[in-house]
């Protein structure tokens, strides 16, 4: 094996740098292929057959070589002894003496050995890495072991793609809801353009500003047992109860941010900012409570988590223009509001997560509990945090 490790390394390094740039699940498996073609001179076709129940979710079959015309990869392959070997077996499989492949119209394509490398996720079989040689040819030990590590690499990347698929359907689905709270969203642009037309023309400017980032933790789990129409109607009762706390305490509901809701509070003060926004935070943490005891025994509780940050922003009008419409917001901008949407990823089970800056403007008036230094997502050195809320 020793002399195979320069080429693994090669092909290792050449394919993490392929994959780097994409998380399209397609795009993946159509690299990953190139790659098995590239790396085995003998290969006539590779494929990726995907078995995971899930994957005509998130996936498309890839389109065989071997035909006259484009098939799909699963109809042509799926049933070979190759194949069905490396399932039953749970190994990669190479035979020697394959069986022509029958097209549709009844013609056969002579093909040599067929290698079949299971692609293992958690020990179950995600997909096949499928590899037909020339006739007249046969695999090397080494073209084998490429083929493997290929394999390793698949269910890594492909696992990866699968749970960001996964993620932004979420995101999709709660941003669909969230449309309905449109009227408010946000109440800072109409009052703009009713008062102050030309600021709508300004540049941004310098402002102390606390910024509040909002999301839902739960919301897969709610959706897997619950209809379209019933998870509907409880995120949207949800986020439409944080509305009045939220301009109670003088925040504007500036953007509903996938899944969740970011709110400015631009008070001329800056304590008065951080107050205002750790007011809205633990008035809507109680309304989230409530309407989890509200549906207690219909559904499993959905969390609120939320990350709070204070500090100088720029702050004005954004245009976002797109193919049917352009919309208007008033929002902030920079590592402040960055900060805190970290700190909102950061929050688990419905905590209250706030930054350095917001600590300090709010000593003495809340309960503050350290939650030590932390590594952030995006944030390249640890920074302490801190939480109202007394349990983790």
């Amino acid at each position: 094996m020793k002399k195979y490790y320069k080429e693994r390394f090669e092909v290792q390094r050449r394919v993490a740098t392929k994959l780097a740039s994409t998380m399209v699940v397609n795009e993946i498996l159509e690299r990953l292929r190139d790659e098995a073609r590239n790396m085995v001179p003998t290969a006539m076709e590779a494929c990726i057959l995907m078995l995971d129940p899930d994957a005509r979710k998130y996936t498309r079959p890839l389109q065989c070589a071997l035909y006259d015309k484009p098939i799909n990869c699963i109809s042509c392959k799926r049933k070979r002894p190759a194949i069905q070997k490396a399932i039953t077996m749970k190994k990669g499989v190479v035979m020697s003496n394959s069986e022509p492949v029958k097209r549709p119209d009844g013609g056969l394509v002579e093909i040599g050995p067929e290698a079949a490398i299971p692609i293992f996720v958690d020990n179950e079989i995600l997909g096949i890495i499928s590899v037909v040689s020339r006739p007249g040819t046969r695999f090397t030990r080494k073209d084998f072991y490429l083929i493997k590590d290929l394999s390793e690499i698949a269910g890594n990347a492909i696992l990866a793609a699968k749970r960001h698929w996964e993620i932004t359907q979420e995101k999709i689905g709660i941003s669909q809801i969230l449309t309905h709270l449109s009227p408010f969203v946000p109440q800072s642009v109409r009052r703009i353009v009713e008062e102050h037309p030309e600021m709508l023309t300004q540049d941004k400017e310098s402002k102390e500003v606390s910024v509040l980032f909002l999301d839902l933790e739960g919301y897969t789990r709610l959706s897997a047992s619950r209809s379209e129409t019933e998870v509907n109607e409880i995120v949207e009762k949800m986020f439409s109860s944080f509305v009045d706390p939220i301009h109670r305490s003088g925040g504007d509901i500036n953007e509903t941010a996938g899944d969740g809701l970011m709110i400015i509070f631009k008070n001329d003060d800056a304590a008065t900012n951080a107050s205002n926004a750790v007011k809205a935070a633990l008035d809507i943490h109680e309304r989230n409570g409530a309407i989890n005891r509200m549906f207690r025994g219909n559904f499993e509780p959905v969390s609120v988590n939320i990350g709070i940050n204070s500090g100088v922003a720029l702050v004005g009008m954004t245009t976002f223009k797109g193919s049917l419409d352009t919309r208007m917001t008033y929002t902030a901008s920079g590592p402040v509001t960055n900060l805190a949407a970290r700190l909102a990823d950061y929050a688990k089970g419905g905590d209250i997560i706030i930054g350095e800056e917001t600590k300090t403007m709010i000593e003495g008036l809340w309960p503050v509990f350290d939650r030590g230094l932390v590594q952030l997502k995006g944030i390249e050195k640890p920074l302490r945090v801190y939480s109202l809320l007394k349990g983790s």
